[in-house]
């Protein structure tokens, strides 16, 4: 029977941008308490006005990277399927369809699962966790999805091994996010669209401050060499970083 876990890093992990309903901030990469909290406060801000920004600041492009996101998993009718870092479930939603109408009655943790009614939707089940320590057993799911999540771990090998152990053999994760690009041209457009264009309009919304992490978060992340590595040192059998939106966007395939 087909079933659905859209799950949230906690503990020493950071969010993902959005956060869903059902979420709980885990810690910055500086992992103190207090630090936490100040960040769970500040993805709480984000949430009510992030799905509308993305439409702004992506032109809805967003939606279709996200779309090939699990399209690059392989899920399929009937799988068991974990969107780790859920956000505010749109890869979660997407996979849903995926799977298919006959999915376990299981939890309706989220409000937009309420305001956004599919009858296949039935089959997700919020989970608050820890992406360094899954609540899973070993070969459970037949695809793992993270969407703008892997950036904000603050352990990035020990939850790659997660979503390794997590996964049946010959099973594939698809991980979006941002792309830290090689290219001095790529990367200098990234950086003044944040400035210019991200950031302002977020100031919009009194968001001015949330907004400014994505340029050191990128400035931190993995290049696409850097990316494949992580996975194949994780266990991996094979692993290729594709770069989407222009090179603004990437997603990392990972085939255990």
């Amino acid at each position: 029977m087909a079933t659905l876990a859209a799950a949230i890093s906690a503990g020493p992990a950071a969010p993902a941008p959005p956060l869903a309903a059902a979420a709980a901030a885990g810690s910055p990469p500086c992992g103190s308490s207090s630090a936490a909290d100040e960040r769970q406060a500040l993805f709480s801000r984000i949430a009510p006005v992030y799905d509308h920004l993305n439409d702004v600041l992506s032109l809805g492009q967003h939606r279709t990277w996200k779309r090939i996101c699990v399209s690059w998993s392989r899920a399929r009718r009937g799988d068991r399927v974990l969107d780790l870092c859920c956000g505010s479930g749109d890869l979660a939603f997407l996979l849903s369809q995926k799977v298919g109408l006959d999915g376990q009655q299981l939890q309706t943790a989220a409000s937009r699962q309420d305001q956004r009614w599919k009858p296949c939707y039935k089959n997700i089940k919020w989970i608050e966790g820890d992406a360094l320590d899954l609540p899973f057993t070993d070969c459970y799911f037949d695809a793992v999805t993270v969407g703008y999540g892997l950036r904000n771990v603050v352990d990035k090998p020990k939850a790659m091994r997660e979503i390794l152990r997590v996964l049946k053999p010959g099973s594939r994760a698809s991980i979006l996010d941002f792309n830290k690009s090689s290219s001095l041209f790529t990367t200098s457009l990234q950086s003044w669209m944040i400035d210019n264009v991200v950031v302002p309009l977020a100031s919009g919304y009194g968001l001015t401050e949330e907004y400014k992490y994505l340029k050191s978060s990128i400035l931190h992340y993995l290049t696409e060499k850097e990316l494949e590595e992580l996975a194949k040192e994780a266990g991996f059998s094979a692993a290729k970083h594709y770069e989407l939106g222009g090179g603004l966007m990437g997603d990392l395939v990972a085939t255990r």
